[in-house]
């Protein structure tokens, strides 16, 4: 059977063709003819034909500031079009190998392993899972919400070409369309003109749990049930297994847009627009369940419930029955839709929780079942109960953030007037203090009596005295987690456990409705989670506000500063460590622990594949929850199509599922002695090569001048400043304009520097080739390890990353950027050396999607470089300047 009519080089070549003749008519012949130029001097000089880039280099330099937009123009829209032909043959390899049975990481071969243990094992392991995508705002996504639009609708169209059977004239009339949309596109400002808000980046967010997640989810339980059912023998049902929350709104560390009122319009909106689906898909199973009543018993216990919404809801009630008379299914979900519409309306009669809404789901399907409808239930009743269990009534629940320091400063400020000088108690005074204070029943502050307080403080004790009417309002699930923020200490968690007791969100030992999260993302915290979650699991308040809670402990660990502090190598082996140490922790005291992986778009990030991270995690830490960031250009990769977003759902939740089944079969991980002690030695030398290069003398003036980032730190990526202060250190600047500017530069430092020096300080200290070949074969951190740098070292163009360092002053660059080269051309050769191929990649795709893309990045590199070298630039080549940053981005398919 044939399932596609298309491949991607057809898709490449007749959108890039579109893309010419759009060219042409939107500007001149000419302007065309100098792109087809500028291109196919890249090419051949990729090709071998050229010697040199020179003609590239002289070409763009002599073009006007008109021409040399168009060229901007041009090869950035051919990205933004090749994105969508390569999301398009991911697609025919999903579908593909869905067909022949060759799918990996597939829930089939999840149940297959599963199968072959016993009935409760499997129900327990499912019990156990539990995994929470979380949706961030940070300014990682370059592209305008509405060119995402443009090149949604044609996305839509080109699945249509190749999974469709169409006659010449519906094929005409489809090219037709993707034609029109191309020159809209072309037509459409690329760059922004103002800074998104954080309303804009909630609205965003929103989109993708809306129109693709929402429909998934339901899709990826039933191919689970599906699976569990063939392989596992017994009755199993499958219970909750997928949570999806988000930053967006509520995040408040380092942007002081993030006000109260964003959150709460947040909250209203994303509640909104999920109840609005449920009416959809109510009003849709009307259509099904038409039962006639005379026909069919639907029972005492639907009788009852029908008859309890007939007494909240008696003119409705009057109105469903002169509608569907005799119907009773149509009544009842007549009823449940009206219930809907009046969540937190003045008009009485709403569902009070999102229980209720599950409750009348299941007595339809009690009923349908009694009458034999069991595959009416499956096919039409089920997904909505399991898209309610999911999405509940908040869409996705809000996780709060903020910085520790401004906790402490407000608690300082308004403990003043109460006659305590907070600043100077030591951490054991403040954790007895604030112990004292939680534990006894009245409060200490009047979180409203902000006048004598900053600006700052008086923000801190407005949002715990807001959260608690939002908790009344919305339920305490739709808004129940705060994340602090370069967490060190016991006291920075005691501070927000205090300001929720004072605002009433938290009264112990009965009620807590908050989960505080340490973020643990500095070498001092990290390497001192014992001092900081000993302290807080044997502390009275605490241990009462754990109990309180389940005794779960959530932590989140910070990929993207500790890279920044650590390098790639010793933070990726310092999170490993101390993941396995947290678990230990945790199991000490006996309490559940779900990490939380703050990770990002980018391999220095915490990048990578998701299913190969989580089944490279400690067995030790795999408690089957677990929780994670999406961000930026990562959401509408992995989310914006509806097969790509079941897909990766489908990949996250198989090796979950098998990681907490290796992990209850063998809860400590079996590695070598020599293999960690191998590690602390390469880790150690990197970092101390590391921050040698970052501490050098000059280092930051080197990173000013050789990338462009101060043509980022400009663009309106995202509602948050760049920088946390505004200071001009690698330390203030944030990890994603950090790494957004080595990406640009194709110098993709953050993902691989210092590797090789840390390998060779364990090969000089009497290591083994051969012991680290058996570390990549046979440990899954290693491996993984060693992949994900390989991908960034892929990525890295060290002659293009030159024509940027020859921006940097003369003795800048013959300091730094040998160095760099250096490192990344030993670090290649390890790295083929160990895995014992000649290639650093392991992915065919990967080779196929540098080649075609390479010649297109190319062009826009250098006139980059050339208009960054330019002292004066008009506001043209100002503009032209911000295009090739998005070009760029488009092209290397990241940011940050």
């Amino acid at each position: 059977m044939t399932l596609h009519n298309r491949d991607v080089r057809q898709d490449v070549r007749e959108l890039g063709a579109l893309l010419g003749d759009v060219l042409e008519e939107q500007t001149s012949r000419r302007a065309f003819e100098t792109v087809e130029s500028c291109r196919r001097a890249a090419i051949d000089y990729r090709s071998g034909d050229l010697e040199s880039r020179e003609p590239l280099t002289s070409e763009l330099r002599g073009l006007s500031p008109h021409q040399q937009r168009i060229v901007a123009r041009g090869f950035t829209t051919y990205f933004e079009l090749i994105n969508l032909a390569e999301e398009r043959e991911r697609v025919r390899t999903i579908r593909t190998a869905s067909q022949d049975g060759t799918l990996e990481d597939s829930l089939e071969t999840a149940a297959e392993e599963l199968g072959e243990r016993d009935v409760d094992t499997v129900a327990e392991i499912l019990d156990d899972v539990l995994i929470e995508p979380t949706f961030t705002a940070h300014p990682t996504e370059a592209r305008r919400k509405t060119v995402k639009s443009k090149l949604r609708t044609i996305s839509t169209e080109l699945e249509t070409l190749d999974e469709r059977l169409l006659t010449d004239k519906e094929t005409g009339q489809i090219w037709r369309d993707i034609d029109a949309e191309v020159t809209s596109l072309w037509q459409t400002p690329q760059v922004r003109n103002r800074q998104p808000e954080p309303e804009d980046e909630a609205r965003n967010v929103q989109w993708y749990l809306e129109n693709t997640l929402f429909d998934v989810v339901g899709e990826v339980y039933d191919e689970l049930a599906d699976a569990v059912d063939d392989e596992v023998a017994g009755d199993l049902d499958i219970p909750k297994l997928f949570e999806f929350r988000s930053w967006a709104g509520s995040d408040r560390d380092g942007n002081p847009y993030v006000t109260p009122d964003v959150t709460a319009n947040t909250l209203e909106r994303q509640r909104e627009v999920v109840l609005e689906r449920y009416r959809d898909q109510l009003k849709r199973l009307s259509g099904v369940l038409s039962q006639d009543g005379s026909r069919i018993d639907a029972g005492s216990v639907f009788q009852r419930s029908l008859e309890e919404d007939r007494e909240r809801l008696a003119g409705s009630a009057r109105t469903a029955e002169k509608r569907y008379p005799g119907e009773p299914y149509r009544q009842k979900l007549k009823l449940m839709r009206e219930r809907l519409l009046r969540v937190g309306d003045v008009r009485p009669g709403g569902y009070e929780d999102v229980d209720g809404l599950l409750d009348d789901l299941d007595v339809i399907a009690e009923s349908l079942q009694n009458n034999g409808a069991e595959s009416v239930v499956e096919a039409h009743v089920d997904p909505i109960r399991r898209q309610v269990a999911t999405f509940g009534f908040s869409l996705a629940s809000l996780d709060l953030r903020e910085h520790q320091q401004n906790h402490t400063d407000a608690i300082a400020e308004a403990l003043e007037s109460e006659d305590i000088d907070y600043h100077t108690l030591n951490e054991t005074e403040r954790a007895d203090l604030l112990t004292d204070a939680i534990l006894q029943d009245d409060p200490i502050i009047d979180l409203s009596e902000t006048e004598e307080l900053s600006e700052e403080s008086t923000r801190v004790l407005q949002l715990f005295e807001d959260l608690g009417d939002w908790q009344t309002e919305y339920g305490i699930e739709a808004i129940d987690t705060y994340c602090i923020s370069m967490t060190e200490e016991p006291s920075h968690v005691l501070e927000v456990l205090f300001l929720a007791d004072q605002a009433g969100v938290v009264a112990l030992p009965e009620h807590c409705g908050l989960d505080i999260v340490p973020l643990l993302e500095t070498e001092y915290a990290l390497s001192g989670a014992r001092r900081i979650m000993g302290s807080l699991f044997e502390n009275e308040a605490y241990a009462q506000a754990l109990e309180a809670r389940g005794r779960t402990q959530e932590i989140m660990l910070g990929y993207s500063d500790s890279n920044k502090e650590n390098g790639f190598l010793a933070a990726n082996w310092s999170l490993y460590e101390n993941q396995h140490h947290l678990g230990n922790i945790c199991r000490d005291h006996d309490v559940t622990m779900r990490l939380f992986h703050g990770r990002g778009g980018s391999i220095s990030r915490g990048g990578g594949p998701m299913n190969e991270a989580l089944l490279a995690l400690p067995n030790s830490t795999v408690t089957g929850q677990v929780k994670f960031t999406e961000q930026g250009e990562a959401i509408a990769e992995k989310y914006a199509n509806p097969r790509i977003a079941e897909r990766n759902i489908e990949q996250m939740l198989n090796a979950q599922l098998r990681s907490r089944l290796y992990a209850m079969e063998q809860p400590e991980e079996e590695v070598h002695e020599e293999w960690t002690d191998a590690m602390e030695i390469m880790a150690d030398a990197a970092r101390r090569e590391y921050r040698d290069l970052l501490e050098s003398d000059g280092f930051v003036q080197y990173f000013e001048q050789a990338t462009p980032i101060t043509v980022i730190e400009d663009l309106d990526l995202g509602s948050r400043p760049a920088s946390r202060s505004g200071e001009r250190t690698v330390e203030d600047l944030r990890a994603i304009p950090w790494v957004f500017s080595w990406t640009q530069s194709r110098c993709i430092l953050p993902g691989w520097y210092a590797l090789a020096t840390g390998i060779e300080a364990y090969l000089d200290d009497g290591g083994s080739m051969e012991t680290l070949r058996e570390m990549y074969d046979e440990w899954s951190f290693f491996r993984t390890t060693l992949d994900n740098a390989a991908l960034s070292l892929s990525r890295t163009e060290l002659e293009i990353a030159e024509q940027y360092a020859d921006l940097a002053d003369d003795d800048l660059r013959s300091r730094f950027f040998p160095r760099v080269t250096d490192e990344y051309e030993r670090a290649t050769e390890l790295i083929t050396e160990i895995g014992q191929r000649d290639r650093l990649h392991t992915r065919d795709w990967l080779g196929e999607n540098l080649a075609r893309r390479n010649p297109y990045v190319d062009p826009l590199n250098l006139l980059q470089v050339y208009l960054l070298n330019r002292t004066h630039r008009t506001d043209i080549e100002e503009r032209t300047l911000r295009l090739t940053v998005k070009g760029i981005a488009a092209g290397m398919k990241n940011t940050g």
